[in-house]
């Protein structure tokens, strides 16, 4: 692994653990096994990092994305497959619990922080449109309305999730999102690989 890659996953690894406020630089090049000196060859201090830290998860993010719109799923099925791809990534990968964090802390951060979620709710809204143009399911509310609705209700499961139980039932929680908000997607569903299988 590259040295800035080094040091930009144990800066992830130590926000996601400890929060922008709590962490040095001294924790991150522990974290990386390294000098702070080389910390701050490629950073030039903790501010350059959570920046750096939450480019990468909006670019994780990204990838989550197009993987889902690779396969073809029909819209709802599309915007729970993301849903439920997203929910494992919060559970498993440090990048992304630490870009969740640092938004959190936004306001703690001297630099200015992407604005959050921004390009995945307008993703979600374009497949919700795409539904609602096919005519099939007249219970949908607006488009927009109905991603704003579904990615703030992900981000506080997933926060509420994260307190109480590790992030470990967030797929679950997620599935049940999905089936409360949209009851007519089940169908659509049970066609997504990430689906918890019902018994």
């Amino acid at each position: 692994m590259r040295t800035r890659e080094r040091v930009l996953a144990a800066a992830a690894r130590t926000f996601a653990a400890k929060g922008y406020p709590a962490v040095t630089i001294l924790d991150v090049a522990e974290a990386a096994g390294m000098t702070k000196g080389a910390v701050y060859f490629h950073y030039e201090n903790k501010d350059a990092l959570a920046l750096s830290v939450t480019e990468r998860f909006y670019v994780r993010i990204g990838e989550i994305a197009d993987d889902v719109e690779r396969l073809g799923l029909p819209p709802l099925g599309s915007v729970a497959e993301l849903l439920l791809r997203t929910a494992t990534a919060f559970r498993d990968e440090k990048i992304i619990q630490a870009g969740a964090r640092l938004q959190l802390e936004r306001q703690l951060i001297g630099v200015q922080l992407p604005l959050p979620y921004e390009a995945y709710t307008q993703l979600i809204t374009s497949w919700l449109a795409r539904e609602r143009e096919a005519g099939t399911r007249d219970d949908l509310p607006p488009a927009g309305t109905l991603a704003a609705v579904l990615v703030s209700a992900f981000f506080g499961a997933q926060h509420i999730s994260w307190v109480l139980d590790d992030r470990a039932d967030l797929v679950e929680r997620t599935t049940d999102l999905v089936r409360t908000i949209i009851p007519s997607a089940q169908q659509d569903i049970d066609l997504c690989p990430s689906a918890p299988r019902r018994d």
